[in-house]
C-alpha cells in the first residue's frame, strides 16, 4: 500500500472552519527569501522556514488572504494539499487519485496542472502533469459520471505538482496570475523590472519616506512606485483577482473584511519628494500612467531628464537605479562610458546621499569607481545580480 500524507483534508467545502491551520508555501525569486520571511512574520504567519526559492509557513485563512494581499516579494502562494512517494507513473497516478479532489472540484469546473521534476525516476514534467491530470479526471468521472475540462490559461483550480527525489508534493495555487502583476502596469517596456524584484530592492534600501527618493533612470517607474507603496503600506493586491477566488470554499465576506482591515492601515501621503527621471519621453508618459493606475500620481513626480542632468532634491536622500548592463541594451563601449559617468555624478552632485545600484555585470560596476559599503545578492530572472550600496560622503 502506498504511504500517503494529506496535509489538508476538508470534511466539507460548504462549511469549513475559518481558523483551521493551513500549510502554505511562498515561491520566491532567488535571493529574496529572507525578505519574504520577514514580510510573512509581520503578517502573523507561524512556522516560517526559509528554503532556496521559497518560504514555508502556516496560518489560518486570514493569514492566507493577507499573504496574497500584502507580501510583495513572493511570486506565488501555494496551499499544500498532500505528499506521497512517487517513484513510478503508477505511484503518481495512485497518489493523485487518493487526494480529496471531490471536495475541491466539480465537473463544471476547469483545472490545470503545473509540474516541476528534480532528481527523480520520473524525469519529464509534461508527462507527469498529464498523468496527474488523468488521475484527477478519472476520479471525478468515476464518482460523478462527468469529467472537468482543462484550461491551462485561466483554470478554476490550478494545481502545482513538485516531484523531487521520488517524493511528490501537491499544492493548490492561490495566486492565479503571478503576484508581481499588481494590476497597474499597462505596458512592459523593452527591459522591465518585475515588481517583486523592485520590492526586494526597496526593502533592502530600508527607505521609509523620511528622506527624498530619486531614480534617475526610472524606466517604467517600478522602483519608485513599489517603494512608495511600501512606505505608505499600500495593499499590493488590491487591484487584481486571485486564483483562490474560484475555489469552492472561497469566503467572499471574510476576504472583504481582511481587505478592509489592510486598507485601513494605508497612510495618506508622504511629506518628502519622490522623483523619477528618464531621457525617453515615452517612458515618462508610461510612468505617469502607471502611477495614476497605482493610485500614486499625487505622490510620485516624473520628468524628462538625462542622467547627467539629475540633481539632488535635498541634502540627504536615497538614490536607487537599475542601469543597463549589456544583457538588455547598448554596446559595451557605451556602457563603460555610462558607468564611469555614474560614478562622476555620484561624487560631484550627491554628497550626503545613499545610492543603490542594481548591477548585472560586476565588471561594469567596478567602473563606477566607488567602494560599496554593502552587497546584496538578487536574481533578475535567471541573471545573478548585486545590489550595491554606496555611502556618498
Amino acid at each position: 500500500m502506498t504511504e500517503q500524507r494529506t496535509i489538508l483534508r476538508r470534511k466539507s467545502t460548504a462549511v469549513r472552519q475559518p481558523d483551521s491551520l493551513l500549510n502554505l508555501f511562498a515561491t520566491v525569486p532567488l535571493g529574496a527569501e529572507e525578505l519574504t520571511a520577514a514580510e510573512l512574520g509581520r503578517l502573523g504567519a507561524e512556522g516560517i522556514t526559509v528554503v532556496r526559492g521559497g518560504v514555508s509557513f502556516s496560518g489560518n485563512h486570514t493569514t492566507l488572504y493577507r499573504s496574497l494581499l500584502q507580501v510583495r516579494t513572493a511570486s506565488r502562494i501555494l496551499l499544500q494539499l498532500g505528499q506521497f512517494p512517487c517513484g513510478s507513473p503508477q505511484e503518481l497516478y495512485d497518489g493523485m487519485r487518493n487526494l480529496p479532489w471531490g471536495e475541491l472540484l466539480t465537473p463544471t469546473m476547469t483545472l490545470a496542472v503545473d509540474c516541476t521534476v528534480r532528481d527523480s525516476l520520473i524525469t519529464h514534467s509534461h508527462f507527469a502533469a498529464l498523468k496527474a491530470k488523468d488521475a484527477i479526471v478519472d476520479l471525478l468521472r468515476d464518482t460523478t459520471g462527468s469529467r472537468p475540462n482543462i484550461d491551462t490559461k485561466a483554470p478554476d483550480l490550478r494545481i502545482n505538482l513538485h516531484i523531487a527525489k521520488n517524493q511528490a508534493s501537491v499544492s493548490l495555487d492561490a495566486s492565479g496570475d503571478p503576484l508581481d502583476r499588481r494590476g497597474w502596469r499597462l505596458d512592459r517596456n523593452d527591459a522591465p523590472l518585475r515588481e517583486t524584484l523592485a520590492a526586494a530592492i526597496m526593502l533592502h534600501t530600508g527607505w521609509d519616506g523620511s528622506v527624498p527618493l530619486l531614480d534617475p533612470m526610472c524606466g517604467s517607474g517600478t522602483l519608485l512606485l513599489e517603494g512608495t507603496a511600501i512606505a505608505l503600506n499600500q495593499v499590493a493586491g488590491a487591484g487584481r483577482e486571485f486564483g483562490l477566488m474560484r475555489w469552492r470554499d472561497f469566503d467572499r465576506r471574510q476576504w472583504e473584511q481582511v481587505l478592509q482591515e489592510e486598507q485601513a492601515k494605508v497612510a495618506e501621503s508622504l511629506d518628502l519628494p519622490v522623483l523619477g527621471y528618464d531621457q525617453d519621453p515615452r517612458a515618462i508618459i508610461a510612468c505617469r500612467e502607471n502611477a495614476r493606475r497605482a493610485g500614486l500620481a499625487y505622490q510620485v513626480a516624473f520628468d524628462r531628464k538625462t542622467f547627467e542632468e539629475s540633481e539632488p532634491c535635498g541634502h540627504q536622500g536615497v538614490l536607487v537605479m537599475n542601469p543597463p548592463y549589456g544583457v538588455r541594451m547598448g554596446d559595451r563601449r557605451e556602457l563603460e562610458v555610462l558607468y564611469r559617468k555614474i560614478g562622476e555624478v555620484f561624487k560631484r552632485r550627491f554628497t550626503g546621499w545613499t545610492a543603490y545600484l542594481l548591477a548585472g555585470d560586476l565588471e561594469l560596476a567596478k567602473l563606477v569607481g566607488l567602494k560599496p559599503s554593502r552587497r546584496f545578492v538578487l536574481f533578475n530572472g535567471p541573471l545573478e545580480c548585486r545590489l550595491l550600496k554606496y555611502e556618498l560622503y
